[in-house]
């Protein structure tokens, strides 16, 4: 499994938008953009595919920009990297299980899936919510 820039950047922008955003109002990619020294045409592409997964919404206009449309204790980890097309597999024989000649014989498939299955719960527990509350409280 590796998270590409594409997935870090999509949760930094996520968490940087939580911080700027506060109170639910619209950030635009240019202010994100400078916060987290990320392209903007880059930021522009995740949060298409934020917004196409209703992770956010977005206004148009003067003062307009992008917010969140769940509430940040709702919004994990696994769910910003899995609009941003992250795959969080370790391995391919993972998602094709049926394609895979050596399936009835192969002792390491379980472990795979099993520790597949452990990184995903482990994301899909870690909300913003609880990011930003350690944050507050110093912890790391």
């Amino acid at each position: 499994m590796r998270i590409t820039t594409k997935g870090r950047y999509a949760l930094r922008a996520s968490l940087a938008l939580a911080k700027i955003g506060k109170d639910g109002a619209p950030v635009s990619i240019n202010i994100l953009s400078e916060q987290e020294n990320i392209s903007s045409v880059f930021l522009e592409q995740i949060f298409f595919k934020l917004r196409k997964a209703g992770i956010v919404s977005s206004v148009r206009g003067p003062g307009g920009g992008f917010y969140f449309a769940q509430p940040l204790d709702q919004l994990t980890i696994k769910k910003i990297l899995d609009a941003a097309g992250e795959e969080l597999n370790l391995t391919a024989c993972d998602k094709h299980t049926d394609d895979c000649s050596r399936l009835g014989m192969c002792l390491t498939h379980s472990v795979w899936a099993d520790v597949t299955e452990l990184i995903n719960n482990f994301f899909g527990s870690i909300t913003l919510a609880t990011i930003l509350e350690k944050e507050a409280f110093g912890e790391k």
